[in-house]
């Protein structure tokens, strides 16, 4: 079906099914079935990197607290804050005050990124030297669920396919025996929950897989006991049967097949999967380089490190939450707390992957779904810091995967309310990360509800800024 780039093969063999013949149709179903819908792919062009791994900051870090100081604040201390910003939380009402960050920086690496004090570990030379912070990016939205879609779909609207499912949908996955799309998170989901990295409207193949945060990572992982490999085969062949009699009688169920598609990947994973997820198979430093053992970095260090071991293994995108970053008031605590629980694990990601040779072919992004205000929340006094939704501003950064390596890319005005330098919306980010991955957000459409559609919604541009 290369003549039809842009559809779904699905899509097309069943558009094209009243004037094909029923032996041609099964047989270009047969060959569909052999190819597998997470087989590799060839890119729109040349990618830089052929996996990402997103370490997503859940309830929006501060970028004035974190990448983007402002000495301007100081001075404006506890003096009236004017809000002229166009996106107003409905959290902005009162007597608000400018607030300087409680925190200290400090200046990292070659181009002297500025990190908050208790970034201890990234802001190593040998890992600060291999980031990209972006001041420039601008949310759309200021509430949580819909910002958080945004950032994840390209969408402020539930139901739009997440990015980890476009790029599987794009370029397929190197591992038929693991998903494709892996997501992790705590204990509590995200706002939005599922939604954040849903397949949408495209095939329920490209669905991420979750891994659950405490006990086994995913149920049922091993059969019972009494049950033999070639026991399972034979049953999966009987219900395989079946269902390809009735998909015969009802071509358009594309969850059907899905669903028979997922049972098969289910059974390879078994196979796979509790290699993978076995930690205890690392060497004590790699453990102890991630955080393994310290109640602090425990749960993200884990995360990141099974992140890597997934990336090792072909899986093409993997997602990770860390929540508990909507910092309203006592800031100083709750971010210090925070960061603590993310520096280290981070840091030795981007150590390990680029120990392994992995990190230039695979694109580390760290984000939150918007920024916070120069301001003091109303909620408490100057004794209780916090700040309010921001989406004129932001901080993030990249790493690997075809990025400038110890780089501050664009700017905030003096008290970090407006990016103004290198300004681009979420859709250029999107955009861009596809784009290093090898594929043109453009030619990667998907056609449904009448038209085509893509993950920037309606068209962005590479933010050429941050390549290298």
């Amino acid at each position: 079906m290369d003549q039809f780039p842009d559809l779904d093969r699905r899509q097309a063999l069943f558009g094209l099914g009243a004037s094909l013949g029923p032996v041609a149709l099964a047989g270009l179903l047969a060959e569909e079935k052999k190819r597998g819908p997470l087989a590799p792919r060839p890119p729109h062009h040349q990618p830089k990197a052929k996996a990402c791994i997103m370490l997503f900051m859940e309830g929006a870090p501060s970028q004035i607290d974190t990448f983007d100081p402002k000495p301007r604040l100081g001075e404006l201390h506890m003096k009236k804050f004017v809000n002229n910003s166009e996106k107003i939380s409905g959290m902005t009402n009162g007597n608000r005050f400018y607030v300087q960050s409680p925190f200290k920086f400090r200046r990292n690496g070659r181009a002297g990124i500025p990190m908050n004090e208790h970034f201890v570990h990234m802001a190593a030379a040998e890992v600060a030297d291999e980031m990209c912070v972006f001041r420039g990016c601008q949310a759309d939205s200021v509430n949580h669920p819909t910002a958080l879609f945004h950032m994840n779909t390209g969408s402020r609207f539930r139901g739009d396919p997440a990015i980890g499912a476009w790029l599987n949908y794009g370029l397929g996955s190197e591992n038929q025996d693991l998903p494709g799309y892996v997501v992790m998170t705590e204990l509590a989901a995200p706002q939005g929950g599922s939604g954040n990295w849903s397949n949408g409207f495209l095939p329920a193949n490209y669905r991420a897989t979750q891994l659950r945060s405490t006990g086994s990572p995913i149920l049922d992982l091993s059969p019972p006991a009494w049950k033999t490999r070639s026991h399972q085969r034979a049953n999966l062949d009987i219900l395989q049967q079946l269902n390809q009699e009735h998909q015969q009688r009802n071509p358009q169920h594309r969850e059907l097949v899905a669903r028979m598609e997922n049972y098969e990947l289910a059974f390879r994973m078994q196979a796979q999967v509790p290699e993978i997820i076995n930690l205890k198979d690392e060497p004590r430093h790699i453990q102890e380089m991630y955080g393994l053992g310290d109640p602090v970095t425990e749960s993200f260090g884990r995360r990141c490190l099974l992140a890597r071991r997934l990336i090792e293994k072909g899986v093409r995108c993997v997602q990770i939450f860390s929540g508990g970053w909507d910092s309203h008031d006592y800031i100083a605590r709750a971010h210090a707390q925070r960061i603590r629980s993310v520096d280290k694990p981070i840091a030795a990601l981007i150590r390990d992957l680029k120990a392994r040779d992995l990190l230039d072919e695979t694109l580390v992004v760290w984000t939150g779904e918007f920024g916070r205000t120069p301001d003091n929340n109303i909620r408490g006094g100057e004794a209780a810091i916090g700040r309010d939704h921001n989406a004129d501003a932001m901080a993030m950064f990249f790493a690997g995967g075809g990025i400038k390596r110890g780089a501050v890319v664009g700017a905030t005005d003096d008290i970090g309310a407006k990016a103004v330098e290198v300004v681009h919306p979420i859709r250029d980010v999107h955009v861009t990360m596809l784009h290093l991955l090898g594929l043109d957000d453009n030619k990667l459409t998907y056609f449904h509800g009448g038209r085509f559609k893509q993950l920037s919604q309606f068209g962005g541009e590479v933010i050429q800024d941050l390549i290298a």
